[in-house]
């Protein structure tokens, strides 16, 4: 058990410190969307990196607003490692996730990023509050 929680603590806080060190990485080199600088559309992980960024310092209204769809996505799979960790401790068997729940979301962010470029949706783009 005391070896779980040691690898479980590890794995955490590897993740978040790629994931924060990647956002800074991005920050610096001042990073553009490639799809804004040669198509001039939003895509779907627009405002990603500064949703990240906000969540770091406990915005999420302005995480939120900066891209609505992965902020609930983000949500979906921290519930999910929970039940899945929770599921780990308890040595029940891990929820798989099928591809098919792949293929929805694929299609869900296909589908946003569309919307994003539509006039009207104008709300989905990344959005500062401030």
């Amino acid at each position: 058990m005391k070896n779980k929680i040691i690898k479980l603590l590890v794995i955490t806080l590897l993740t978040i410190t790629t994931i924060f060190v990647t956002v800074i990485v991005l920050e610096k080199i001042n990073y553009k969307c490639i799809y804004q600088e040669l198509l001039h559309i939003t895509c779907a992980g627009c405002g990603f990196t500064r949703m990240l960024k906000s969540i770091y310092y406990l915005d999420f209204y302005q995480a939120f607003r900066y891209n609505p769809l992965m902020f609930i996505l983000l949500i979906i799979l921290i519930i999910f490692l929970i039940i899945n960790v929770i599921r780990y401790f308890k040595n029940k068997k891990l929820i798989k996730i099928s591809y098919k729940v792949f293929i929805l979301i694929a299609i869900i962010l296909i589908i946003y990023m569309i919307l994003r470029n539509i006039p009207g949706f104008e709300y989905l783009k990344p959005t500062e509050v401030r």
